[in-house]
């Protein structure tokens, strides 16, 4: 059972990442999720400019070592999330690269948002 929990943490994980990286683009079609994104947007380019451990990460490993795993297994979540969530030669510099991506591309996404919500004058 510990070893499902862990697949659940690793999806929700890459589902976050997802949301971090895209959900300003969400934003567009549904403004409300502004107040989630932006949260998480600077939560995600923090863990990339600093270094940090997601706290995702530990949860997950502690989930497997309680299901009797001391590396990733061989299933489907594991061998195709994972390395997507972690991959190899993660450095500082890379993830310094990934931080200044998240935020240029948020950056677009809500500068898009900003002239869709602007007034259209009519000429």
């Amino acid at each position: 059972m510990y070893l499902l929990f862990a697949d659940v943490v690793i999806v929700v994980h890459f589902l976050f990442i997802v949301f971090v990286v895209a959900g300003g683009f969400i934003v567009l079609y549904h403004p409300r999720l502004a107040w989630a994104h932006v949260p998480a947007a600077l939560w995600g380019a923090a863990i990339e400019f600093t270094g940090w451990i997601c706290p995702l990460t530990p949860l997950e490993n502690f989930l497997r070592r309680l299901g009797g795993e001391t590396a990733y297994g061989g299933d489907f979540i594991a061998h195709y999330l994972i390395p997507v969530i972690y991959p190899p030669g993660l450095t500082a510099a890379v993830q310094i690269v990934l931080g200044a991506l998240v935020v240029a591309i948020n950056l677009v996404a809500y500068a898009l948002v900003l002239l869709r919500r602007r007034p259209r004058k009519d000429a």
